[in-house]
């Protein structure tokens, strides 16, 4: 179930835990539950997890890095992501909301996602966001002093744009670029981001692949064509509508690694179904065309 991001990434499991909404931006879980859901996710196979030091107010890594014991440590590989800065009571210095790319940031947050998360290095580093004030010669300086002193295994980018992704991978080697991709989502598939991965031979990673629960909720004209269309193709492989909707992402040749964001174990379940499933180029064009409501031109 283990592939590589790129040529010389890391090793992650196919299907990500995100871990966002596991603290107060969501179910709020307590040390054990959490470290129970840790334990769900590796006997699934699923054994890369998703952070970022914003979540739940710079609260969630904490919370993981009290819940997943250090025994675990070799069998798991752990993501984070840094640069956005929040108006929160648990940083009182922050005065608006910003972007912060700087030598000192970077380091600041890495040591502190270390700390908080109970570990001596991170696998996966990323920017969160694109900042207009980004200085790749000094991003690129400071990540090779991250990787030399073991911090930081290795480096990617987050909700880049193709052009911000190829000034960055000049100065330092990018082995991913975190976007949100779905059924509802399908940008990344016609602005260039995952023809620059294909062309780099790096895997992106996407969240949101359920469009935060819209595919399962809404009953807009859109998502009830996506709904009818996916159907008969679920049927065909004695399926269910959600392995379907993992399926066409992953059945995409970028080699997508989906992140799953949800707290639910049976969603966890169908995403790693979906590893399974092949589905026709056919098919998959019927589930892009009920998303975009016409046929390809």
């Amino acid at each position: 179930m283990k592939s590589n991001l790129s040529k010389d990434g890391p090793s992650f499991s196919r299907i990500v835990a995100g871990v966002m909404t596991w603290g107060v931006w969501g179910k709020n879980f307590t040390i054990k539950q959490t470290e129970a859901y840790i334990n769900a996710c590796l006997e699934l196979g699923i054994t890369t997890f998703d952070h970022a030091d914003i979540y739940g107010h710079y609260t969630t890594e904490s919370l993981f890095g009290k819940s997943c014991p250090s025994s675990l440590r070799d069998n798991i590989q752990l993501v984070s992501k840094c640069g956005i800065k929040l108006i929160t009571a648990n940083r009182p210095n922050h005065k608006i909301k910003s972007y912060d790319t700087s030598k000192f940031h970077l380091l600041y947050s890495v040591e502190n996602s270390l700390r908080q998360l109970k570990t001596d290095y991170l696998d996966l580093l990323l920017i969160h966001r694109p900042s207009p004030l980004m200085h790749p010669e000094e991003i690129a300086e400071t990540i090779t002093k991250l990787k030399a002193s073991g911090k930081v295994k290795h480096f990617g980018v987050s909700n880049f744009t193709p052009s911000q992704f190829e000034m960055l991978h000049q100065f330092t080697p990018l082995v991913t670029n975190q976007v949100k991709a779905s059924l509802l989502h399908l940008d990344p598939m016609t602005d260039g981001t995952f023809d620059q991965c294909l062309k780099h031979q790096i895997s992106p990673m996407a969240y949101s692949t359920h469009a935060s629960g819209t595919l399962f909720t809404s009953d807009e004209e859109r998502v009830l064509r996506i709904k009818e269309a996916v159907r008969p193709i679920a049927e065909k492989h004695e399926t269910t509508y959600e392995v379907i909707l993992t399926a066409w992402l992953l059945n995409h040749p970028a080699q997508i690694f989906p992140i799953m964001g949800s707290t639910k174990i049976n969603r966890l379940k169908a995403a790693v179904e979906a590893l399974t499933v092949k589905l026709s180029r056919e098919d998959w064009f019927v589930l892009y065309e009920a998303s975009v409501g016409e046929e390809v031109a």
